[in-house]
Parts: structure tokens; C-alpha cells; sequence
């Protein structure tokens, strides 16, 4: 032993540094970093090894002085000593060496102490040993001298842990990342993590508390090496398929598509294997040294088990044997930790890689790809095909990984049980085809995310519409619609979950069926077949390996099926087609079309042909024609977002574009029009003051720093088109191209920005513009007219040589004009000057902006109440399910695990046992019982969750249908949106699974305890304080884990609203060239959500690797504690305890996990519920009251002392109104804008209450009486048109109160029969969402259709200000007045003309009624309404 002492353990070290520094120091010359100043840690390092290597030169000098005989013997002895001090005289050598290269942690130098420490154990032990029996005065010299080197080396150890300081040089970035800094040990056990645990137990995270991305991880750096490679990738496939593509016939063609889009899935995967893989490959490696460990684990629990038999086994070898379990248990745990980390790392990198080339990609798709995929797939490929991708990083590993696996447990159980394994093979092949069966079962079932999906767009849609359906008191209907679509959604779901259940339960009991086929064959086989504590308690140790691959293998084939698909659809969204840069060229003096054609898409039908147009600089060019001649395309060709079939377009010098539909980001009102450009305040004035903004700026709460909702939530038509319109200017471009910017903005608004903007006398009046419009009224001041005419130029000139032509033009000019000028004027004359440019009612803009300020405190104050209730309602989630289930599972549970160890230690007899039948049946008897208790415990909380779920939907469906509109005005419709989408969803299918997973760990973790307390009571005292640690890591772990998943939340929707209105807004963005900031833009989101997405996932190892300690920790209990109680303890108590105990740590982490997953979607309930206490609207219809069913018959209103406010606190909008209005009187409203004219309306149909006085309908107080008996009632034709999807008929008649002859009759009267007996479906002919497949005309006439059919004795009429066409307006006129003759009506007139023929006219003002008399009669008393009709020209 001495010889061993001196030779093998002081050589070892010795020659793992000698042989292996030369490589270190090859690789640290090659990757220097740069050297480190000398800090007090790399002094003491030094210091510390001249002191240990002059101990090897002092016990060399001593042995040759005293120790002369002992030489003589053993050379050995002699040679130890030096060999070991030069060793740390190299050690040295490589400290100061890694100094110089910049390395601030060394690994290698951490193994060398460790092997050092680890070598001298034992000559301690033999030394203390010795210096016991004799006594230190022999030989005290080299006694001290190997105490001293061993704490020496000790501290060497300790030092190594540490990490050196940072060169002083670098600029250190601000609240940098702690691994850079993190010593190796640091990193392999993810203690540099703590900081942020702390922090966030202390105090709820922030954003700022989270650190900057590390430089490998942010975007640009990603993307800007994988953009090169991608392109190449591109061309390379392009180029294949043009070569083939030319010569192919049809069939052909299209699997040449078909192949394409396959080949360019798997272009995509090589180009981010490329940029990803060789990191990637650093984590394989751990996953296989892991499994390495995992296996080690079994066969020296069966050497324990054999040394627990032996009784002559010497103790060391026990303890040794407990040590080394230990000792794999936590090396298992480091390498798997790290090998998820490197997943996720990788999973990160393919997020941001994949986002960057999505963005980047939806801005250079040309129109016709962008017509295959609509914004709502864009985003879909950003949000669910990447989180796929993430998963496929994850989980690919398993997929040929975990055959390898199964392999190997079924060999080393063959070892144990001989053929019997076979059995085992056997149960495994049925159990996994059944859960395969059961998954493929439970996806067929998927067609409740059909349903979802139903529900959802119909709220959508009610959201939108909620307006309209307060007005015609529909929501019953919805509301049963989307009731009907639950209750579908929830009869899939209950299917479902009790599939889940059976195979959840198959599955917790797969080791009990394959330990019973195994062990009952192998019993059965032969007498002579044993069953001891080793082969039994072995071979559950490696059943429960088995497991893990089984259940990873279906879940890892199903997510790399699926990731293909999201390649597939990737690659083909990033191989569509781009707008060509030679579309338009540059020029520097000219903008010229020469004989062009043009298309939308490559094989479409040309757009426009045959255009030849010379526009001279500084000239306006107007551009004119009926719907749909191609007026829009003509500039989208000079911006070059069309194909370009012939011909060339040269533009001069820069563009700025405003389009049809303003574009207005989600940003401050200021931001919108500086669009990246620096403010210049004297021109900006003079911009906002030329597009008529100074007056909303006034309206707005904050002015030009108000944020305005995405699409432009709070600003009106016509506010969002001068914001548009604004943008451009400030641009100070050299072309302008104005696509009909005038019609959304009032008549006198229009004129307004013609004269100040426009015009030969605006602020553009040198620049070139082309402008297309509608208005008549500008044409005489444009230099040159265009007429489009089904996309060709049929005639051009000044508009005196167009009218003197009498072409198509001069009949346009008059057909419009007469009735234009009227209404210009008259909307002019009812604002009268132009001082008041708002055109909505700036109270509505108040109560959102409002709103959107408040709303993000409101979320992040809201924290601290939420987790306070959120422990309570776990808990009350958890109360409602049945408890006599669970303690049935625990005690069946408990019964299967003990079973084994009777059977074990049953003495064996002539070499058989007895009653081997007996116990065979009652071991098979419990393990089903046991699986029917674990069915019954899932279901019951499967169903309790359904129960639960229905009821909260109800619930917030019906609170916010009560909601008055106010409550719709100020919460944002994606706020509602996402609680009925994603808490719903949440609380039906995560909280279920979570609760389960939890519970069903929970046993486990239970039963592992008490098992191995009975086995080793002395364990509790470790066991305690153990489950206090746990505790307290918890919950550390938890707080610090839901700010994250919040905080990673809260930056991910960003992401997508700035993707959505980048896609929406495309074509702008090219046209001010702005795409490098709008991509910088998008990095910096993506990087500001992966700040909160690392900590995430860093969390979760953080957790793991220590909870993994804590549970080895029992594991090294409950094997050391046998160790020691060997003589008392069975062999079978011992198996039973130690595997059983090595499962713990598996089951600590998932429950913590699954806790936290449970708490953080219990958050769902909880916002599912905080609509329940928002303000109500009055009670839908009054139990019991005496309202005669044909009410109101004579249709008689009378206003008493009437007063309105829109919210408390502001001034009444309506004062003391009091009017009496006989049957079938018809009564126009005029009056400027904020006048009060529709909150005259509002206040008949009760969407606001009155503030004081009361309205009578025939002499009954409408107050008193429910909202539904009062809105369906009376009827209105709304503003805006708003149609639903679903049939035509829903449309009209959502009750189906009526017959079809009534519906068709219904249509004839409103000019639509023809149309709609055209349809191929009729009556049945579905409308799209928001009605977009019928025109606008046509929709208004549906809203008069829907007024018809209920025909009752009071019609409202809030009068379309968007000028109809006219013959539509006409239309509906004379309808009105022929089918509503016996009733009253009130119309909200915009435009004069309409109201002259009626009985009498309330003039409004400021919230009183100023005139009230016959139109004739107020004319000749020359007040205020003779004015407006001088103004419009009526007189």
C-alpha cells in the first residue's frame, strides 16, 4: 500500500498535466484574448504554487539528510517528491501563461488540483490512521509537511473556482451578462445566475433589472452572417428551377412547385445548420457522456446490493460504492443541465435567425406574393413556426437517441433476467402503439381548435361590430352563436381529456406492466428462478430508464414532423418572389412613362396599358376615373410595386407617397410624421398648420406626443389621412404622389389643404405632384388632367380643353358637379369657418387616449394583488375536485412499491420460493387497481377543470355584453380578444395538464419519502431539512419565474403588432425608403423580448441543477445509511430504498416546474375575471312588466328637461332639451360638429343614460323599461354600415323572426333583389368579415333592408357623411320616404338638400336647441339655418 501511496496517486496528476499542457497551451496561443492586468487572485495563485513546489524540493532535501537506509530500499521514494514539485512549478508556468492570453477561468488547471486532492485522500486516511495508533513525535517533520501541502493544494481548488478580472481596457456594456464573468464552476452549475433570483425574490423584476444580450445572441450579429449564406442558398435553388421550369408541360409544372417548396424547407434547415450547428453539436456530445452516467447508475447499485449479501464485504468498499452512485447521480445532472442549455441557446438563435429573415423578407415581396399570404400567415410564421423550430432544436436528439436507449436497457436487462426480458419487449411494443393510438386520436380531435378558431372571429366580429348590436339589441343571438360554438368546442374537449386520462394512466403504469411480464415469465419459466433483491430492484432501476426515452420518442417524432412542415412553409415565404429594383429607374430630370404595361402578378391580366405620360417638374398632374380604371395602379407603377410587362418608368429624384387607406403606426402623433426624420420646429409648425392638425392637437390629451392605437384606434377617418398627409410633406420629397388623400376628411377640411398644401398656392407648389381624386372641385387649377378608363389613358389635358372635347370627362364633370357643389357647401356652411378641423367628437379620441396611457400601469401595479389571490385560487381550483380518489392512488401506489421487497426477502427454500402464483396474482391484482386509481384521479380533475372553465366563460361573455359602449371605447378590442383566445384557452387545456403532472409527481415524490424512512428512520434528519431547502429554493425559483414569463410576455406582442403593420404599411415604407430603420427597428424588439427569454430558460437549469443536488443528496442518505445499518437491514429494504430514491431527483424539478406552470396560467383566471366588476349597462328586458307588445303604436317622443354627459365630470353635451315630436312627424337635425346632433340619438336608444330629465315614447318613460323592450322597438340606420359574417340572411333577420317572403320583400324595397337573386347562394350568400366581399353602397342598403323588415313606428337615420355615389344616396331617399310615411323619423343631416321637403327642422348648437320650426317658416325668420342654406347654396 505504501508503494501504491508513492507511485500510482502521486503520478497521476503528474502525468495528466505533463501530457496534456502542451495541447493547452497550443489552444490558448491560437485563441488569445488579450492579456489580464495580474490581480490579487492570479498573485495568491502564483504565491501559493512557488510554496507547494518548494515543499516537494524541502522533503527531497530532508529524505536525502535523515532518511540515507530508506533510499537504499526504495528509489521511489526519492523521486516522488521532485517529480511532484516540478509538476507545480509547470502549473505555475501555465497560470502565468493563461494570464498573457486572456483566459480568466481554467478547467484544465480545476481537474488538475481535483485529481491532486482526490489522490492524497487516501494517504490522509492512511496517515491520520497511522499518527493514531503511534503518535506524531517519529516522523512529525514529514507529517507536517503533507498536512501543510494537502490544505495547500486545498486552497489551490478553492481558488480555481474563481473567475479572474476583466481587462480594464474594454468598454464594458451596461448591465452585461454574468456568464463572461463566471468562473467554469460557476457556469456548469449556473451559480452566476442567483443574482437575478435574488433580485427577483427580493422586488419584482423590471425590464431594466434584465441583462443586455451577450454579442453572439443579438440580432445583427445573427443575422448578418446568415443573410449571405441565405441568399446564395436562394439564387442557387432559383437558378435550378428556371433552368427546368421553361420546358415542362402542366402536370409537370406543378410538381416542379410542389419540389420546390419541399427543397426550399430543406435549404433553409442547411443554411441554419451551417450557422448553428457546430455549437449545437458541443451539446450532443454532453447528452451522450450523460447517458454514459445514467447507465453507470444501475450496475453499481447492483455491486451495493451484492456487497449488502456479502457478509464478509469489507465497509470501504460500501461507502465507496454510496460515494460513486453519488458522485454519477451529479455528473448525470451537470451534463444533462448543459445540454439543455445549449438547445435552448441554439432554439434562441434559430428564433432571432428566422424572425430577421421573415421581416426582412415581407418588405421586398412583390404584390402578387403578398396576395398568397395574408398578414395574418406573416405573423403565424413568426409566432407559432419559429416556437416549432425551437421545439424541433430541443427534441431532435431524441429521435435517434432514444432507439439507442431502449436498445441498451433491454440488453443489460437480458443480463439480469435472461429471455424473460423478452416479456418486457413484448409489454412495451402494445403499450406505446396505444398511446400512439390514443395521440393520433386525440389530434383527430384537434377540430375543437376549428371551433376555437370559430368563436374567436366571431368575437372578433362582435367586438367590432358592438355598436350595431347594441343599437338593433342583437347580443342574444351572438351570444347564443358563440355559446353554440363552446359547447362544441367543450364535448371535443371532454373527449379529449378522458383519452389523455386513459393514456396518462397507461403510462404511469407502463414500469408495473413491464416489471409483472417480466418477472411473472421469469418465475414461471422455471422453478429453479430466483427472484432476489438484486435482480429485482436492478431491474426496476433500469424499467425506470426505460421510460424516459419511450415517452420522449412519439413526442420527438411528432414536433420533427411538425418542424418540417413550419421549414416547408418558411422556405416557401422566403423563396417568393421580390419587387424588381429595375422596375423604375432614377432619373435626375424627368418623370416619364414610354408605352408601359403593367400587372399585379407575373401571368395576371395587365392593370394598365399602353401608358405614355411625360409629367413636367413642378406640375400637379390629377388623375381621374370611375371605380376600378386603374387609377391607383398607375402610381403604385411609379413606386415600382408592380410588375412591369413593357416599356420603361423613370422617376426623378425622391418619392413621397400617401395611399388611399392611411397607414399610421402604432407611435406618437409626432413620431407618425417625422417618420425618422430629425424635427425641424419652424417647418413642422408650418406642416401641421397647412394639413389643418392644429386644432385635433388641441382636441388630443398629451398633443403631438399622444400615442395613437394601432391602425390609428383613436383618430378618425379624416384625422389619420392629414397624418398621412403631414408625412409626406415634412419629407420635403421631389415627387409627390397623392392617392386620393381628400375623400376620408370633410368638405371644408379638403378645401382647406388644397389651397394650403396642394395647390398652385401650397407649400408644394414647386414640387411635382400627382394627385388622383374624386373632387370636382380642384380640377380647374391642375396643369394637365389624366382620364383612366379601364387602365388605359383615353384623354389628357387642361380641364378647359377636356370640357370643350365632350369626351367621357365632359359627361363625368356633369353628372357630378350639380349635386357636388351643393354639398360641398352645405357641409362647409354647418362648420362654418374653418376653425373647428376636428371631424369627430373629440370626447370619443379623450376616452381611449386616456385609456391608452393608463394601461400599462394599470398591468404592472396590478402585480402584487394578482399573486396574492393566485395561491388562494390554486388552491379553490383544486378543493372541487374529490380527495378520496387521491388518497386511494397513494395507498395503491405505496402497496405495488413495497410488494416487490416481501417478495425479496422471502428465504429461498431447496432453491425455490414459495406461493409463487399467490404473489404473482396479487402483484398484478394491486398494479391494476393502481392504474384504475390514477384514471379516476386525472378524470376527476380533468372534468372539474371543464365544469370550471364553462362557467368563467359564461361569465366574462356575459359581463362584457352588458358593458356599456363607454367600457368598449376605452378597453383596446386585442385587450378583450386575448382573454376570450388566450386565457380561455389556458384555463382549458394547460391548468388541467399542469394540476396533473403536479399531482401525479407529487405521489411519487410521497411515497419515495415514506419508503425510504421505513427503510432508514434515521434518515428524517436529513430528509427535513432537506425539504426546508427545498421549500426555500422554490420559492425563489417561482417569483423570480413568473416576472420573467411576464416580462418575456409583455415584450413579445411588440414583436408582432410592429411586423403586422410593417406588412400592412409596406409600400409606404419603400416609398420613403425607409426599410433600415424599420428593420433596426424590429431587432431591437426581437432582442429586447430574448433579454427576458434567456434568464427564462437559464432559470429553469438553475433550478434543476440544484434541486438534482439536493436529491442526490437523498440518495447518498439512503445508500450511506444502509451501508452503515448493513448488519440489521435486508438486502430487499436496502434495493427498495435506494432505487426508489434515485427517482427523486427527477420528480423534484417537474413538480416545481409544473407548479410554476400552474401558477403562472392560474393568472388566466384571474384576468378572465376582472371584467366581472366593470360598470353594467341597465337590465336587458324587466322581469314582469306591463309593456304592451305592439308599443310604440302611435310613435309619438317627447324629451323633458333632457340632459346627456358622455363620462361623469365632463359638461353635459346635451342641456335642458325639451321637444315634443307627434306621430309621424318628420324631423331633420342640423348643426355643426359637437353640436350634440347624434347624441341626441344616443340618448333615444339609451347607449348613454341621462343625466338629468326624462324622454317619453306615446307617454311611456323609456327609463324604466329594459334596453332590449326599448331598442328593438325603435330602429336606426347607422353611419357606417356594419355587416357580420355569416349568411346574408343572419345578416338581416339574426332571430329568424321573419319568413322569406318578408326578407325578399324586405330587399325589393331596398333596390337589392336584383343583386342578391344573382348570387349563386341568394339568401344564403356568405359575407366575409366586415361584409368586405359587397360594396359599400350595397351595404348601406342592407342596413336599410334590416330597417324594413322591422318596420318600426320610430326611425332613426344618422345620415353617411363619406359621400355615398350618389344614385345609391337617392335610392335610399325615396325608399324612406315612400315606406316610412306613418312613422316618425329623425334624420341627423349632414346634408341639406335631403331635409328641405320635411315637417320640421331642429337647428342645434353647443348642446342646445337654438331653432325649431318647418324649413319654409325658419327661412323667413333669417336665424341661423337661413344662413346654412345661403351657405350651401339652396337659396
Amino acid at each position: 500500500i505504501n508503494c501504491f501511496q508513492n507511485t500510482v496517486l502521486v503520478w497521476a496528476p503528474c502525468i495528466y498535466l505533463w501530457v496534456l499542457s502542451p495541447f493547452y497551451c497550443l489552444r490558448l496561443y491560437c485563441h488569445g484574448r488579450g492579456r489580464l492586468p495580474l490581480s490579487s487572485l492570479c498573485s495568491a495563485k502564483l504565491l501559493l504554487g512557488f510554496f507547494l513546489a518548494s515543499f516537494g524540493f524541502v522533503e527531497f532535501f530532508y529524505i536525502l539528510l535523515e532518511r540515507r537506509q530508506e533510499i537504499q530500499q526504495h528509489l521511489v521514494f526519492l523521486l516522488s517528491p521532485i517529480i511532484r514539485s516540478l509538476t507545480v512549478v509547470l502549473a505555475v508556468c501555465v497560470i502565468h501563461w493563461e494570464r498573457m492570453r486572456g483566459c480568466r477561468s481554467s478547467v484544465f488547471l480545476f481537474f488538475f488540483w481535483l485529481l491532486g486532492v482526490v489522490c492524497s485522500l487516501i494517504p490522509l486516511h492512511a496517515k491520520v490512521q497511522l499518527a493514531v495508533d503511534q503518535g506524531l513525535s517519529p516522523d512529525i517533520v514529514r507529517y507536517l509537511a503533507f498536512f501543510s501541502y494537502f490544505a495547500l493544494q486545498l486552497a489551490q481548488l478553492f481558488l480555481s473556482c474563481f473567475a479572474d478580472r476583466a481587462p480594464s481596457g474594454k468598454a464594458a456594456l451596461k448591465n452585461a451578462c454574468p456568464v463572461q464573468d463566471a468562473s467554469f464552476l460557476s457556469k456548469i452549475l449556473f451559480w452566476w445566475f442567483s443574482g437575478l433570483v435574488f433580485k427577483g425574490y427580493r422586488s419584482p423584476l423590471q425590464a431594466e433589472d434584465l441583462w443586455s444580450l451577450r454579442e453572439e445572441d443579438t440580432s445583427e450579429k445573427i443575422i448578418s452572417d446568415l443573410e449571405e449564406e441565405w441568399t446564395a442558398e436562394r439564387t442557387k435553388l432559383q437558378h435550378t428551377s428556371i433552368a427546368l421550369g421553361s420546358r415542362l408541360p402542366e402536370q409537370a409544372q406543378f410538381l416542379r412547385k410542389i419540389q420546390k417548396e419541399q427543397s426550399s424547407g430543406f435549404c433553409l434547415l442547411r443554411t441554419l445548420a451551417r450557422s448553428f450547428g457546430p455549437y449545437f453539436l458541443n451539446g450532443t456530445l454532453c447528452l451522450m457522456v450523460h447517458d454514459a452516467f445514467m447507465f453507470s447508475v444501475p450496475q453499481v447499485l447492483s455491486l451495493l446490493l451484492g456487497f449488502m449479501k456479502d457478509e464478509d464485504a469489507p465497509m470501504w468498499k460500501g461507502f465507496f460504492y454510496a460515494s460513486l452512485m453519488f458522485l454519477l447521480s451529479c455528473l448525470q445532472s451537470v451534463f444533462n443541465h448543459q445540454y439543455t442549455y445549449t438547445c435552448f441557446t441554439v432554439g434562441m438563435r434559430v428564433k432571432t435567425a428566422v424572425m430577421g429573415l421573415v421581416y426582412r423578407k415581407s418588405l421586398v415581396v412583390n404584390s402578387a406574393a403578398r396576395r398568397t399570404c395574408t398578414v395574418g400567415e406573416i405573423v403565424n410564421l413568426v409566432s407559432a413556426d419559429t416556437q416549432k423550430l425551437m421545439d424541433f432544436v430541443v427534441y431532435f436528439n431524441a429521435v435517434w437517441l432514444a432507439p439507442i436507449e431502449v436498445t441498451l436497457c433491454l440488453f443489460f436487462l437480458w443480463q439480469h433476467l435472461g429471455p424473460s426480458a423478452l416479456a418486457g419487449i413484448a409489454t412495451v411494443i402494445f403499450i406505446f402503439p396505444l398511446n400512439g393510438f390514443i395521440a393520433r386520436q386525440r389530434s383527430k380531435l384537434q377540430v375543437q381548435m376549428k371551433y376555437m378558431d370559430g368563436r374567436v372571429k366571431l368575437m372578433n366580429e362582435i367586438l367590432n361590430g358592438i355598436k350595431i348590436l347594441k343599437f338593433y339589441a342583437w347580443e342574444k343571438a351572438f351570444l347564443e352563436q358563440v355559446l353554440g360554438y363552446r359547447e362544441k368546442e367543450l364535448k371535443t374537449l371532454k373527449k379529449s381529456q378522458i383519452l389523455y386520462s386513459v393514456s396518462l394512466a397507461s403510462f404511469n403504469s407502463s414500469s408495473f406492466l413491464i416489471a409483472f411480464a417480466m418477472f411473472g415469465v421469469y418465475v414461471l419459466i422455471d422453478d429453479k428462478n430466483v427472484l432476489d433483491a438484486q435482480k429485482i430492484f436492478v431491474s426496476m432501476a433500469l424499467i425506470n430508464i426505460l421510460k424516459t426515452p419511450l415517452s420522449q420518442l412519439p413526442f420527438a417524432m411528432s414536433t420533427t414532423m411538425q418542424a418540417l412542415v413550419s421549414l416547408k412553409r418558411l422556405g416557401k415565404f422566403l423563396c417568393q418572389d421580390e419587387l424588381k429594383p429595375d422596375n423604375v429607374t432614377r432619373e435626375s430630370f424627368k418623370s416619364v412613362f414610354e408605352n408601359g404595361t403593367f400587372s399585379w402578378s407575373k401571368d395576371g391580366p395587365p392593370c394598365l396599358k399602353r401608358i405614355s405620360v411625360r409629367v413636367p417638374c413642378g406640375s400637379l398632374v390629377a388623375v381621374v376615373g370611375h371605380v376600378g380604371s386603374g387609377k391607383s395602379s398607375l402610381l403604385s407603377a411609379m413606386l415600382g410595386e408592380t410588375e412591369k410587362r413593357s416599356g420603361a418608368v423613370s422617376v426623378k429624384g425622391s418619392i413621397a407617397y400617401v395611399p388611399q387607406q392611411a397607414w399610421i403606426q402604432n407611435a406618437s402623433l409626432q413620431d407618425n410624421i417625422l417618420f425618422g426624420q430629425e424635427k425641424k420646429e419652424s417647418w413642422y409648425q408650418r406642416v401641421l398648420e397647412a394639413c389643418a392638425l392644429l386644432p385635433d392637437l388641441d382636441n388630443l390629451p398629451a398633443g403631438d406626443a399622444t400615442e395613437i392605437g394601432e391602425k390609428g384606434l383613436n383618430l378618425s377617418g379624416g384625422q389619420k389621412q392629414r397624418v398621412s398627409l403631414a408625412r409626406a410633406v415634412y419629407r420635403k420629397a421631389d415627387v409627390y404622389l397623392l392617392d386620393d388623400p381628400l375623400s376620408a376628411v370633410d368638405a371644408h377640411v379638403g378645401q382647406h389643404i388644397f389651397n394650403k398644401v396642394i395647390g398652385p398656392k401650397g407649400i408644394l407648389r414647386d414640387k411635382t405632384r400627382v394627385l388622383v381624386t374624386h373632387g370636382m372641385s380642384f380640377l380647374p387649377q391642375a396643369d394637365l388632367i389624366l382620364v383612366l378608363v379601364d387602365g388605359e389613358i383615353s384623354e389628357r389635358g387642361s380641364y378647359q380643353e377636356l370640357l370643350n372635347r365632350n369626351g367621357d370627362f365632359a359627361d363625368f364633370i356633369h353628372t357630378f358637379a350639380s349635386s357636388e357643389r351643393k354639398e360641398c357647401l352645405s357641409e362647409a356652411s354647418q362648420r362654418g369657418n374653418i376653425t373647428v378641423v376636428g371631424d369627430t367628437n373629440s370626447i370619443t379620441i379623450e376616452a381611449l387616449a386616456d385609456s391608452d396611457d393608463d394601461h400599462i400601469p394599470e398591468d404592472l401595479g396590478k402585480l402584487t394583488k394578482v399573486d396574492k389571490a393566485r395561491i388562494g385560487r390554486v388552491r379553490s381550483f383544486i378543493l372541487k375536485l374529490d380527495d378520496t380518489v387521491f388518497l386511494l392512488t397513494i395507498y395503491f401506489w405505496l402497496m405495488i412499491s413495497i410488494f416487490p421487497l416481501l417478495w425479496a426477502d422471502q428465504p429461498v427454500i431447496n432453491g425455490t420460493q414459495l406461493n409463487v402464483d399467490l404473489k404473482l396474482g396479487v402483484y398484478g391484482a394491486l398494479g391494476f387497481a393502481q392504474g384504475i386509481a390514477i384514471f379516476g384521479t386525472t378524470l376527476a380533475i380533468s372534468l372539474g377543470c371543464i365544469i370550471a372553465s364553462r362557467h368563467l366563460h359564461l361569465d366574462l361573455l356575459n359581463n362584457v355584453l352588458h358593458s356599456p359602449m363607454s367600457f368598449f371605447e376605452s378597453t383596446p378590442s386585442g385587450n378583450l380578444l386575448n382573454r376570450f383566445a388566450k386565457e380561455i384557452d389556458a384555463i382549458d387545456n394547460m391548468i388541467p395538464d399542469g394540476l396533473k403532472m403536479m399531482l401525479g409527481y407529487f405521489f411519487k415524490l410521497m411515497e419515495v419519502c415514506i419508503i425510504v424512512l421505513m427503510a432508514t428512520p434515521f434518515a428524517a434528519v436529513i430528509i427535513l431539512p432537506m425539504a426546508f431547502l427545498y421549500g426555500f429554493i422554490q420559492s425563489f425559483y417561482v417569483a423570480t419565474s413568473c416576472q420573467l414569463r411576464r416580462l418575456e410576455s409583455v415584450s413579445r406582442s411588440p414583436i408582432y403588432t410592429h411586423l403586422n403593420e410593417t406588412v400592412q404599411g409596406a409600400s409606404v415604407i419603400r416609398a420613403f425608403n425607409e426599410q433600415s430603420r424599420f428593420i433596426m427597428g424590429a431587432n431591437h424588439k426581437v432582442d429586447h423580448n430574448q433579454t427576458a427569454y434567456f434568464p427564462r430558460f437559464v432559470a429553469t437549469r438553475w433550478l434543476g441543477v440544484n434541486l438534482e443536488f439536493l436529491g442526490n443528496g437523498i440518495v447518498l442518505a439512503a445508500s450511506i445509511l444502509s451501508v452503515m445499518a448493513k448488519g440489521t437491514l435486508s438486502p430487499g429494504m436496502v434495493g427498495l430504498a435506494v432505487s426508489h430514491s434515485l427517482q427523486v431527483t427527477g420528480f423534484l424539478s417537474w413538480i416545481v416546474r409544473s407548479w410554476t406552470d400552474v401558477e403562472n396560467n392560474i393568472v388566466s383566471v384571474e384576468r378572465v375575471k376582472e371584467y366581472a366588476d366593470t360598470p353594467k349597462e341597465a337590465a336587458w328586458s324587466i322581469e314582469g312588466s306591463s309593456l304592451p307588445p305592439s308599443w310604440p303604436q302611435k310613435g309619438a317622443i317627447e324629451f323633458q328637461d333632457y340632459g346627456l354627459q358622455y363620462r361623469k365630470g365632463l359638461e353635459l353635451a346635451l342641456k335642458g332639451i325639451s321637444v315634443h315630436i307627434k306621430e309621424r312627424e318628420k324631423i331633420g337635425i342640423v348643426g355643426r360638429t359637437g353640436a350634440g346632433k347624434s347624441s341626441l340619438a344616443l340618448g333615444i336608444f339609451r347607449i348613454l343614460e341621462a343625466a338629468k330629465g326624462q324622454i317619453y315614447i306615446d307617454g311611456i318613460n323609456i327609463a324604466e323599461i329594459g334596453l332590449h323592450d326599448l331598442r328593438s322597438r325603435i330602429t336606426i340606420i347607422p353611419q357606417d354600415p356594419v355587416l357580420f359574417s355569416g349568411s346574408l340572411r343572419m345578416n338581416l333577420d339574426p332571430f329568424d323572426a321573419y319568413s322569406d317572403e318578408e326578407v325578399w320583400n324586405a330587399l325589393e324595397l331596398a333596390h337589392l333583389k336584383n343583386f342578391v337573386s344573382e348570387l349563386p347562394d341568394k339568401l344564403n350568400h356568405e359575407c366575409s368579415e366586415g361584409g368586405e366581399n359587397i360594396s359599400l353602397g350595397q351595404r348601406q342598403l342592407v342596413c336599410l333592408a334590416r330597417a324594413l323588415l322591422r318596420k318600426t313606428k320610430i326611425l332613426v337615420l344618422d345620415e353617411a357623411t363619406a359621400a355615398l355615389d350618389l344614385e345609391t344616396d337617392t335610392l335610399i331617399q325615396s325608399t324612406i320616404r315612400s315606406q316610412f310615411e306613418d312613422c316618425a323619423v329623425l334624420t341627423i343631416a349632414h346634408r341639406l338638400n335631403t331635409i328641405m321637403d320635411y315637417t320640421k327642422v331642429i337647428v342645434m348648437d353647443k348642446g342646445h336647441i337654438v331653432e325649431m320650426d318647418s324649413p319654409s317658416n325658419l327661412i323667413a325668420k333669417r336665424g341661423q339655418f337661413y344662413y346654412m342654406c345661403r351657405e350651401a347654396g339652396l337659396l
